[in-house]
C-alpha cells in the first residue's frame, strides 16, 4: 500500500529563515575524497565529485590503492608504475569535468582500508566512490570495494553507478526510519539535489500497518486511521526539519512492505528522471565502524542509480 501525502504547506517563511540562520553547521560537504581506479562506474564518480566540488567549493582529494600481485611476467615495480599513471590520468579526468584537485594519493594496500584510513587521517567529510571497480591487474570487476567502504565508513558515502545518464540527480528520494542517520542522510541529499535544481520525496515504510493484529484478528478501522495519522504527522515533523536546509520541505509518501522495496519502487516511479536514493544506517561495531542494516545494504546492492548511505556519526 502506497499513501501520498500531497497538498504540504512548509512552514512560514519568516520562521523557517529564524530556524535556517540557528542552523550551526551546513550539511553539505567541505573535504571529498574520490576513490579512483579507471573502471566505468569510478569515471562517473569522478564526474559526480567535480561537480559537488564545485558547486560546493568542497576541498577535493584523489586517491587510488594499489597492491603487489604476484605474476609471472609483471614485475612488482611496474605495477607501482601503472597504478601512479592511472592516479595522473584520474586526476586530469576530474579537472577536465571542471574539478580542481587538492591533492592525489598513491597508497599501497587493501582498497578498503586503504580509502577508509585516509579518510580518517584528511578529515574527509564524503568518500564518493563507483559501484564496481578494476582488479589490480585491470581485468577483474570488483562489487566489495565500494561495498567493503559502505560498510565500514564512519562518514557519508556517495556510491555511483547507472552510466553517464545517471548523474547529476533530478530528483532524490530519501528513506526515513526516523533515525539520527536516515535524518543526516535526508539532509546530505536534500543538499545535493538542490545544488542541481532537483526535486525531493521522503518515504517511510512499515513493514506492517502500524497498530497491525499480529495474530489476524479483525481490525479496529479507527485504530489503523489513528494510527496512520500519527505516522503522518510524524513524517510531516521530519520534512519540516530536513526542509530547513534548502528552505522547501520534501513531498512526503508513507508505504506499507519492504522498506527497501518501497525505496526502489519509488526510484523507477518516474522512468528517465535521474533520480539519487538516500538511505542512513544503524549499529557500530567494536571498532566504531559502521555495520550495514539491512535495508540500506538491499538498496545498495538493487538499485539502479546512485545510492547515499550515511552513518548516524557521521558529521
Amino acid at each position: 500500500m502506497r499513501r501520498p501525502m500531497a497538498g504540504y504547506e512548509p512552514y512560514d517563511g519568516a520562521l523557517l529563515r529564524q530556524q535556517e540562520e540557528s542552523d550551526d553547521m551546513s550539511p553539505m560537504p567541505e573535504k571529498i575524497l574520490l576513490a579512483a581506479d579507471g573502471s566505468e562506474d569510478a569515471r562517473l564518480a569522478a564526474r559526480a565529485a567535480a561537480n559537488l566540488s564545485d558547486k560546493t567549493g568542497a576541498e577535493l582529494h584523489v586517491v587510488h590503492a594499489w597492491r603487489s600481485v604476484p605474476h609471472p611476467v609483471i614485475e612488482p615495480g611496474n605495477l607501482e608504475k601503472d597504478a601512479s599513471r592511472l592516479l595522473q590520468e584520474e586526476s586530469e579526468f576530474v579537472a577536465d569535468a571542471g574539478g580542481a584537485v587538492s591533492e592525489a594519493h598513491l597508497v599501497m594496500g587493501a582498497p578498503v582500508d586503504a580509502i577508509l584510513d585516509l579518510a580518517e587521517e584528511i578529515d574527509a567529510d564524503l568518500i564518493v566512490v563507483g559501484s564496481r571497480g578494476r582488479g589490480p591487474l585491470g581485468r577483474l570487476l570488483l562489487g566489495s570495494v565500494s561495498e567493503g567502504v559502505v560498510h565500514h565508513a564512519a562518514l557519508p558515502v556517495l556510491v555511483l553507478r547507472g552510466g553517464e545518464g545517471s548523474w547529476p540527480p533530478e530528483r532524490v528520494v530519501i528513506g526515513d526510519d526516523g533515525s539520527e542517520a536516515a535524518k543526516r542522510a535526508g539532509e546530505l541529499a536534500l543538499g545535493i539535489g538542490d545544488l542541481f535544481g532537483g526535486g525531493s520525496i521522503l518515504v517511510r515504510a512499515y513493514p506492517e500497518l502500524p497498530e497491525a493484529d499480529r495474530v489476524g484478528r479483525t481490525l479496529d478501522p479507527r485504530a489503523v486511521d489513528d494510527a496512520l495519522r500519527r505516522a503522518e504527522r510524524d513524517l510531516h515533523q521530519r520534512a519540516e526539519k530536513l526542509g530547513r536546509s534548502v528552505g522547501r520541505p520534501p513531498r512526503l509518501e508513507l508505504a506499507a512492505g519492504d522498506p527497501a522495496v518501497a525505496l526502489l519502487q519509488e526510484a523507477r516511479e518516474e522512468d528517465g528522471v535521474r533520480t539519487l536514493i538516500a538511505v542512513g544506517t544503524r549499529g557500530l561495531g567494536p571498532a566504531k565502524r559502521l555495520r550495514l542494516g539491512s535495508v540500506s545494504t538491499k538498496v545498495l546492492r538493487a538499485a539502479e542509480g546512485p545510492v547515499l548511505v550515511c552513518p548516524p556519526d557521521a558529521a
